[in-house]
């Protein structure tokens, strides 16, 4: 019998191996792609300030790997219809920055180089279809018959978790209505962008639809936030998005598109982060899913991880439930936190668009109503519990 399992090689079961090994346990991870999978699009780009911590708690350096290679822009700026109504740039922080952009792609190939240094044990193609558990141990069933023993599991397997999904554990929470599409576009060489974040409410290039522009190592992310009623063939395909991408970045970048893919808020939070017999531990995906905006995802997931790491160590039941007790409390509010970004994003009542339209009328003469203009798609921060000091 194994001491632990990780199911899922992304971001967040990459860093629950590595803050285990950091603690001195052997790892077996395993993974249902292949060993030489491609992992397509930026999905997840930052990576906080507070996880670059935790990473480095897991692996001393690692934070200063991630940072060399990600993009750290001084300046945002939001727009509404074409107006500017804020602006800030900030000076270079002189320790870690806030935060760091780089395609989640990247951010993994970091954790997994860090994991092999650690010594953690990959199994490539093992695609987990059962899960039983017992006052001592689990029992893991693969789809080719393989099986797997372990004290302990860390479920990291995403969305459409395997492992959840054989403890019978419901997610729950909400959908939102309508559709984002999400577009990585590279840069042009020696006549790219600022290195800016800018944020556009009713942008006239694409009928009065908001746009988000992050940038990132190699090029930038554009999200297009589609109306109730749009259609995904006219605006999220590739051929759809070399039509509309002019209008909102300039010519030039049409050709450039890298990777499109659409996807609609969820709000959703397992209603148990573990097992009865405290033997298996969700996180990451497997236990919530948030929308992007407010990077709340990754970061989130990577703190569950450092959280169920120590919990392992820790060897008890009651180390588990506190584990799942404080996690899923994150997580709840998390997704509150996305909740009240939603309805600035999408906003269902009028008094809201009024109360935008407002701000945006006075922002010249009230910077303070630009700043609410800028801060309000991404909720409330803080106030979560948390691990090592970081809030999600």
């Amino acid at each position: 019998m194994k001491p632990v399992v990780v199911v899922g090689a992304g971001p967040v079961g990459l860093s629950a191996a590595l803050a285990l090994r950091a603690r001195g346990l052997p790892v077996v991870l395993l993974e249902a792609d292949p060993e030489d999978r491609e992992r397509p699009g930026s999905r997840a780009l930052f990576v906080h300030r507070e996880t670059l911590r935790l990473l480095d708690g897991m692996c001393p350096g690692l934070a200063a790997e991630i940072t060399a290679y990600g993009r750290t822009w001084h300046t945002r700026r939001t727009l509404y219809r074409g107006r500017e109504v804020y602006s800030r740039s900030f000076p270079p922080p002189s320790g870690l920055p806030p935060f760091t952009s780089l395609r989640q792609l990247d951010t993994e190939r970091f954790l997994r180089a860090a994991c092999e240094r650690a010594e953690v044990e990959f199994v490539w193609d093992a695609r987990v279809t059962e899960v039983r558990t017992t006052a001592t141990g689990v029992s893991l069933t693969g789809a080719d018959g393989r099986e797997w023993t372990a004290r302990y599991v860390v479920a990291a397997d995403g969305a459409r978790s395997a492992v959840r999904g054989g403890l019978g554990i419901a997610m729950e929470g909400e959908r939102g209505e309508g559709f984002h599409v999400v577009v990585d576009v590279a840069d042009v060489p020696d006549a790219g962008l600022p290195l800016e974040r800018v944020f556009h409410y009713e942008h006239p290039g694409v009928g009065g639809r908001s746009v988000m522009r992050v940038p990132f190592t190699g090029g930038f992310q554009v999200d297009l936030q589609c109306r109730d009623d749009d259609v995904e063939e006219e605006y999220g395909t590739e051929e759809a998005v070399r039509r509309w991408l002019p209008g909102v970045v300039g010519d030039g970048y049409a050709e450039r598109v890298l990777w499109v893919s659409t996807y609609r808020f969820l709000r959703k939070v397992a209603a148990s982060f573990t097992d009865p017999h405290r033997r298996v531990l969700l996180v990451g995906e497997a236990a919530h899913l948030f929308p992007p905006f407010g990077a709340r995802g990754m970061n989130s997931g990577i703190a569950d991880a450092a959280a169920a790491a120590e919990a392992v160590a820790a060897g008890t039941p009651e180390a588990v439930a506190a584990f799942a007790d404080v996690r899923r409390a994150a997580g709840l509010f998390n997704s509150e936190a996305a909740g009240i970004a939603l309805d600035h994003l999408r906003p269902r009542r009028r008094i809201v668009r009024l109360r935008q339209r407002a701000a945006a009328a006075l922002s010249p003469v009230l910077p303070s109503c630009g700043s609410w203009l800028e801060h309000a798609p991404y909720g409330p921060r803080g106030g979560a519990p948390a691990v090592a000091g970081g809030k999600y």
